[in-house]
């Protein structure tokens, strides 16, 4: 698509568009899977009080599964635009900087030590090790001058990651609750309940707000510090607030599905190349875009293989290891 062809089109268009989209997508989700429904029930099974077995899983196992892939694929998404353009590095993930293993870790030593521990406290966990995970990665990445380097970071991402993971391996093997972290860390949205939306669900709208109103200040940091700076913005205030935006985004998206790479990286390029570089249309475009494709990608696990489960994170990777190389050769775009 043109930038000519790009700007001809209003936002306002594109984004009713993506809404459209996404409601599609979410009315095949919950009509399809290991057992079949029609899309009356459900209909019913959102409006009505009405108990069959049919419209009770529907509304019990389906419906909260698939709200939760909505609201997960919109924090990550949103999460790496956030990324990319605070550090201004077209690789910036939250799966490939440390972030997604830094909770995982976290996850993993409170199974350990607080067994008892609640959901709550689970979530909490995760948005420490999540910033624990950052900041041994942007810490090593600005421990040479250059600063922000894509390559370093990404290398830097690479081994924390790593490192993080195998102390979650560790733990979880030395106090014998190895299926407990894995089943949880896996990635996926199985066993997801009303219960955990109720908490996650508030966190993640207020983030993605913050995001939204922050997105004047993000582009101007996405372009220049220097501009920023000289256009009276407060980088260092602004910084950190993204930051913790970051990590609560990550956080509760890892507390509810586990390890999930590749969707940061990707939807924001995507959506770069539809709505253009401007962080007020690039954020609230991420979030749809990455609802409607982790809603996808689920629907695709859950029947690809049916009655058997292929697991949602996998069927990302498939698509995200091949366009984390595309970025790699094109140097950063993937759409020109």
């Amino acid at each position: 698509m043109t930038k000519e062809k790009q700007q001809s089109i209003p936002f306002v268009i594109k984004f009713i568009v993506g809404i459209i989209v996404l409601i599609c997508i979410f009315t095949v989700a919950m009509v399809f899977g290991a057992a079949n429904t029609s899309v009356r029930e459900v209909w019913l099974a959102i409006t009505s009080d009405s108990a069959s077995d049919t419209i009770t899983m529907i509304r019990e196992i389906r419906l909260p599964r698939e709200v939760g892939a909505i609201f997960v694929g919109a924090a990550l998404s949103v999460a790496g635009a956030i990324m990319q353009g605070m550090t201004r590095n077209p690789l910036a993930d939250p799966g490939l900087l440390g972030l997604t293993a830094g909770a995982n870790a976290a996850l993993a030593i409170t199974f350990a030590l607080l067994p008892s521990t609640s959901y709550f406290g689970i979530m909490i966990a995760c948005f420490i090790g999540a910033a624990i995970g950052a900041v041994l990665v942007f810490g090593i990445g600005m421990l040479k001058r250059g600063g922000f380097s894509p390559l370093r970071m990404v290398l830097a991402g690479t081994a924390v990651s790593a490192f993080l993971y195998a102390i979650a391996d560790g733990v979880a093997l030395y106090f014998k609750i190895s299926k407990n972290v894995s089943m949880w860390t896996a990635g996926g949205l199985v066993g997801t309940a009303w219960s955990q939306l109720q908490l996650i669900i508030p966190i993640i709208i207020v983030g993605l707000i913050v995001a939204l109103l922050l997105s004047r200040q993000l582009t101007l940091l996405s372009l220049s510090e220097e501009v920023a700076v000289g256009l009276g913005q407060n980088t260092m205030r602004v910084k950190i607030i993204l930051f913790f935006i970051i990590i609560i985004l990550v956080g509760t998206s890892v507390a509810l599905v586990g390890n999930m790479a590749f969707i940061g990286l990707m939807v924001p390029h995507i959506v770069r190349a539809i709505v253009g570089t401007d962080y007020r249309l690039v954020i609230p475009m991420s979030a749809i875009v990455g609802a409607s494709f982790m809603l996808l990608a689920d629907t695709v696990g859950r029947t690809i293989n049916a009655p058997y489960e292929t697991p949602i994170a996998a069927i990302i990777a498939v698509l995200g290891l091949p366009f984390f190389l595309i970025i790699v050769r094109r140097g950063g775009k993937v759409f020109s």
